[in-house]
């Protein structure tokens, strides 16, 4: 497949999994938001939820079935306490997983931070034809998935291919 010569912009959602971040102080949603637009994509909605598996389900659930949503990225809760629930919540909603998603991620992030990385449970899938992106809670590993790999992969104008111009073929 080639990738298209145009960019294509995709409407996405943000959602931050956390106990104690607010709107004031949550600078990983903050960041992708901003990132996101700056590549030139939509920002659809936005959400800040608690650490708890049935509200980020019914959150996630929604944006998933809303046709206008291209993608979703989701940062926080996917460490190892025991409040960290959002792989445990997520993965069930997924129709296809895309295990080289955490693969990649964790590679990057053991350039940074070493063994450290594999405290990320880090993962990526589809939903309904959304693409969703489960990413750490810290600003620097959002930055890190989305320079190194979320960017690349729904512009567009990536090659030899990109998540983007699959989208008119992922209900087929």
């Amino acid at each position: 497949m080639t990738a298209s010569p145009d960019f294509i912009p995709l409407n996405v959602c943000v959602l931050t999994v956390s106990d104690t971040r607010t709107p004031d102080n949550d600078t990983s949603g903050d960041w992708l938001a901003g990132a996101l637009a700056e590549a030139g994509h939509r920002v659809h909605a936005r959400d800040l939820l608690p650490d708890d598996r049935y509200r980020l389900r019914a959150v996630v659930s929604q944006w998933i079935a809303d046709p206008q949503v291209d993608g979703i990225l989701v940062t926080g809760g996917t460490g190892f306490t025991g409040r960290d629930s959002t792989p445990e919540a997520l993965l069930p909603l997924l129709d296809k997983e895309m295990p080289g998603f955490g693969e990649l991620f964790r590679a990057a992030s053991f350039e940074e931070i070493g063994t450290s990385s594999l405290q990320s449970r880090a993962f990526a899938g589809l939903a309904n034809a959304t693409f969703l992106f489960a990413l750490p809670g810290s600003t620097s590993a959002c930055r890190t998935a989305w320079e190194r790999i979320i960017r690349h992969q729904l512009d567009s104008r990536t090659r030899p291919c990109n998540l983007a111009t699959l989208r008119p073929r992922l209900r087929e």
